[in-house]
Order: C-alpha cells, then structure tokens, then sequence
C-alpha cells in the first residue's frame, strides 16, 4: 500500500466484501486477504498507522466543519498548503510539531490519555 489511509481503505473494503460472501455463502477466492494484509505489518504498525488515520481525520473534519481552505490553513497556521494537502492524502507522515501548528487554528490540540481510556472511546 502506498499510504497508511489507502491501507485504512482497503481493510475497511475487504472487510464489507468478506461478511457480504459470508452472508451469501460464498467461498472467495483470496478470502483470506484480511489475514495477509495483517501479515505484511506488525500490530504495532497496524496501530500507528490507525492512528494517523484518525488524528488526520479529525483535522480534515475540523477544517471542513469551520468552512476553512487549505490555503486558509495554510495562513492561520504557518504551514504551506502543499504540506498540508499531502498530510489530509496520507501521503506523509507529519512532524508532531506540524500537526500542533495546523490544529491550534482549528482549535484542537492533541491528548495524551491511557490506552485503555482511548480503547473505550473508540
């Protein structure tokens, strides 16, 4: 895969496409393609990449909620809107620092809270 939100996509994809066979009774060929995907990264992997999917999510959601551009984006907070647009594609994995300037104008910040709190909010 080439970005953490195309694997994201995928999974979610093979996922609906396993259960829709399932329910049908239908064998597929492949069906097993949940299993290799997993096979090709670590859980730990799989959870950092689940994670930057949703910090980025959250920041898409926020920008678009406030009616806010890139661009616009890009004024508030500093960071060119080039970089920003290949954070929202997936096609970078942002800087800390880059991600706090771009969310302090959307009005979030970042938490840091025990995993088994973030476990139960997910």
């Amino acid at each position: 895969m080439r970005t953490n939100k195309e694997y994201s996509q995928a999974v979610k994809q093979a996922k609906k496409n396993l259960a829709d066979l399932n329910e049908r009774g239908i064998d597929a060929v492949g069906g097993n393609v949940l299993e290799f995907m997993e096979s090709i990264l670590t859980p730990d992997e799989i959870a950092e990449s689940e994670l930057r999917v949703s910090i980025i999510g959250e920041l898409i959601k926020a920008r678009q909620e406030m009616g806010i551009s890139q661009k616009k984006l890009e004024e508030l907070s500093g960071v060119k809107q080039p970089v920003i647009a290949r954070m929202e594609k997936g096609s970078t994995s942002p800087q800390l620092d880059t991600i706090l300037k771009v969310l302090a104008p959307l009005g979030k910040t970042l938490a840091v809270v025990p995993l088994e709190m973030a476990k139960e909010k997910a």
